[in-house]
Order: structure tokens, then sequence, then C-alpha cells
């Protein structure tokens, strides 16, 4: 693993702002974080989470406990989802298959369960910064278009939907799977599939749930009647598709 961790625009370490209320996690994060190159800072609760990302903009990352006084964390995910799309990764002794959907529900990008590894911790983290570097509003945008049912616009490379001309606000995760089925258009894709190329991990027993929960975020967004989608189609018992 590079000993450097440099933003796609060349502009300096990535930062992560990482938030817990337990000093001794923090302290241990950082050490790990720091070691991998990357620049940390700290919020001891959620209240303090959602100033700090309101007040610097070039965070890269936010590792976020779930249960915190003042402010639980995806109470404060929520808080920063309106005005910034700074990727969420939950860090939480919380691993019941509810409290997965409640975080992904709320805003956020991945889940690690405590106790975790250090590798697996680090992978997620590359894999959510590397990400938001590239395709984010901080990368590079072109002119491709793919035109869904409804007046739904997606444009891939500058990871933008827009419904009627109007910008629809889609979460990292969310545009990864809209994406990828965007791309594979016509074809049913199932549950295992998409986890393993949007997620980039192997399919869990709680995979499916994961699937489920982003699909239906991206109905409420996209779709006029999203208890009858016209766009992301479920096909019982194989997966989904976008015709």
């Amino acid at each position: 693993m590079p000993a450097d961790r440099q933003k796609a625009k060349g502009d300096g370490k990535m930062k992560i702002l990482v938030v817990d209320d337990e000093l001794e996690i923090r302290k241990v994060l950082r050490l790990l974080l720091t070691g991998a190159g990357y620049e940390v800072i700290e919020a001891s609760d959620g209240l303090m989470a959602v100033d700090t990302v309101r007040e610097d903009s070039g965070i890269d990352l936010c590792i976020m406990d779930i249960m915190m006084p003042n402010m639980n964390g995806i109470e404060a995910t929520g808080k920063i989802r309106e005005f910034s799309a700074v990727p969420v990764l939950f860090l939480t002794a919380k691993s019941l298959d509810s409290d997965k959907e409640s975080a992904y529900s709320g805003g956020g990008d991945d889940y690690l369960v405590k106790p975790f590894s250090s590798r697996e911790l680090l992978m997620k983290v590359e894999a959510l910064t590397r990400r938001y570097n590239s395709y984010s509003a901080k990368g590079e945008q072109t002119g491709e278009q793919i035109r869904l049912w409804g007046g739904v616009v997606l444009m891939p490379d500058a990871r933008e939907v827009t419904k009627n001309g109007e910008a629809i606000d889609i979460r990292d995760k969310e545009m990864d799977l809209l994406i990828y089925l965007a791309k594979n258009r016509g074809k049913v894709v199932g549950p295992a599939e998409l986890y393993e190329k949007v997620w980039e991990e192997m399919p869990l027993a709680s995979s499916n749930n994961t699937i489920t929960v982003h699909i239906l975020n991206l109905r409420r967004k996209l779709e006029d009647n999203p208890s009858s989608p016209k766009i992301i189609r479920t096909v019982w018992g194989k997966g989904y598709q976008i015709d």
C-alpha cells in the first residue's frame, strides 16, 4: 500500500474525519490511517462532525460511529447530506441487518462492524476515497448521457442525474448501482453480481438486503410511482433490469 495517499487532483494528502466518542478508538484509527498516508482530523460526537464537515470542504471521507451522545451517527449523516456528498463509512458494534439498512437509508456509503481488521478498514477507506475523488464533483466531467424513462437523464461520467431538467441528489453507492444497471441495459443483473461489482466485495448473506435498500432509495428519487417502477424493474427470482 502506498505510503502517501495523494488526492486525484494532486493537492496533498486525502483527509479523513474520524468521528467517535471513545478517545482510544480515535487514537487507534489515527495511528492506522496516518501510517497509511492519510491526514486525520477528529470529532467526538455527531454535532461536532456536522460542524467540521460544513467548515472544511476538503474532507474526503468520514468514518462515523453510530452510537454517540448529543447526536448519533445516522442523525449526523442526515444533516451532512443536506450540504455535502462526502462519503460516510459507518464503524459500529451494531451488526443486525436492520441496523445496516438504517445506516444505508440514512445516507451512509459503507458499513464495517467492530471488531474489524486493519486490512479490511483500509480496503474500504481506499475504495471510498478513490471513487469520491475520481468520479464525484471533484473529478473530470464529460458529456455522455443515458436517457431513461420519465424524463430521467443519467450522465455517468459527470455522475449526475436529472429529471425533467431538475438535478436529483443521488448518493455515491446509489449512483454506482444505477450506472452499472444502465451500462447493462436490457440485461437482468442478479444481486450477487451487483454487490460484487458495485461494492467490490464478495457477496455475503446480508448482501441482498443491502441491494434492496439502495434500489428502493433510487426508486423513491427517480420514479413517478415508486410502488410501480418503470425505470428499475424487478425480475422476480433473478434480479433487476433497466430496459
